[in-house]
Parts: structure tokens; sequence; C-alpha cells
């Protein structure tokens, strides 16, 4: 790690707990603020003002576990939104054209993916894979854009939140395939497992999460 002394004895990468959460502070607060004065999405503003402060741009603040939290959370809680503003109804609809594109945007990186690295990078198959797996999930990082601008209901977003939630679980579901292979643990009870966890999952998500949820909202609708 380059630590660089300036003349105010403070050293790069900044590692004080109180610099770096008012750091992160004032870039929260401010950045939106220059932001809308230029007429760039406050999404994008923020990102590059990480890619600035990190280790490739001038590496005030380096990248750790909390970060680390922060960026997943942050992901987690835009496709939270996403799935709180969709119109299900609109969604049940449109249910094979989300799972059309959800595959095509998948399989599409993905065969693309495998081809380069092997073609251009000369990795074997399956770290081809596992890095096309990277290239075929996406998130819903423009998704605060779309919201704002009160788009979100529309079907075309629709069936984008639901593709994006396909190839994220495609995406880990390689992931879980090639660390089995990595341990050398793929055998017929790998596939059988998995099979049986993948049903408990989807069972889950589409049969008991709609009902458990109608059962609260019409319980404490009043409150």
């Amino acid at each position: 790690m380059l630590y660089l002394q300036l003349g105010l004895n403070v050293d790069l990468p900044i590692t004080n707990t109180t610099w770096i959460f008012f750091l992160v502070l004032i870039i929260i607060l401010f950045a939106p603020i220059l932001l809308d004065r230029l007429r760039i999405p406050h999404i994008i503003g923020m990102i590059l003002a990480g890619v600035v402060i990190g280790e490739y741009g001038f590496n005030i603040l380096e990248r750790d576990s909390s970060f680390e939290l922060f960026g997943k959370v942050g992901l987690y809680y835009i496709m939270f939104l996403g799935g709180l503003e969709m119109d299900m109804e609109d969604f049940k609809t449109n249910r094979m054209k989300t799972v059309v594109f959800g595959l095509l945007t998948f399989c599409i990186p993905m065969v693309l993916g495998v081809w380069s690295s092997q073609t251009f990078l000369d990795y074997n198959l399956e770290t081809s894979i596992l890095l096309a797996s990277m290239y075929a999930s996406h998130t819903l990082i423009a998704y605060p854009i779309v919201s704002r601008y009160g788009l979100s209901r529309l079907r075309s977003v629709s069936i984008s939140v639901g593709a994006t939630a396909i190839t994220v679980t495609l995406a880990l579901l390689i992931l879980a395939i090639i660390s089995g292979m990595y341990r050398d643990e793929v055998d017929q009870w790998f596939w059988i497992f998995m099979i049986i966890k993948v049903a408990i999952v989807i069972f889950i998500i589409v049969y008991t999460f709609p009902r458990v949820a109608r059962w609260f909202f019409r319980k404490y609708e009043d409150n």
C-alpha cells in the first residue's frame, strides 16, 4: 500500500474512522447539489466521486469491508425499491416476456463472455464461465433515475426489474457450481441438493411471500 505524506501531516489513504465518516458524509450531502447544477444524475455522480477518492484516483480512501458492505446494502436497497414500486398485476400479465428478456440478457453476454475469455485471454472453461457470469448479471443501478422521473410503473421497467432478478439468480447459481467444482464437491448429491434448495426458494418467493404479505397488510392496514 502506497502512503503519501502531505504537509498537513495527513497520511493517504485516510484510516481514521471519524475522518472517513466525515468525508463520506460531505460527499453524500453536497455532491447532489453540485450534480444538479451540472445536470448529472445523482447515481452517476456518486460513482464518479467514489472513483476520484478511491485507490485508483487520488487514493484518499481505501476499499475495505465496510465499503463493500455499504455497496451491497445500497444495491439491495435499490432492488427493494424496484420490487416495492412494481405493478404486480402488470408483472403477472407480462411474466413470459420477463422470463424471455431475462434469459436473453443473461445468455447473450454469457456466451460472448465465455468466447472472449477463451479467445483473447486464454482462460480455461471454468474461469471463462465464472468471468462471463459477471457480464451476464446486472443490477438496477439506474432505477433511482427512472423512479425520479415517475417511470417506475411502465411495463418495460417492470419487465427489466423482473429480468434483473432472473440474471442475478442465474449468476449466483453459476457461482455456486463453480465453487463446488473448485472444492471438488460436484457429484450427484450436489446436484440433487441444489435442485431441492432452488425449488424451496422458488416456492417461498412465489407462494409463501405473497400470502404472508397480503395477510400482514389486511391485518395491519389501519395502522
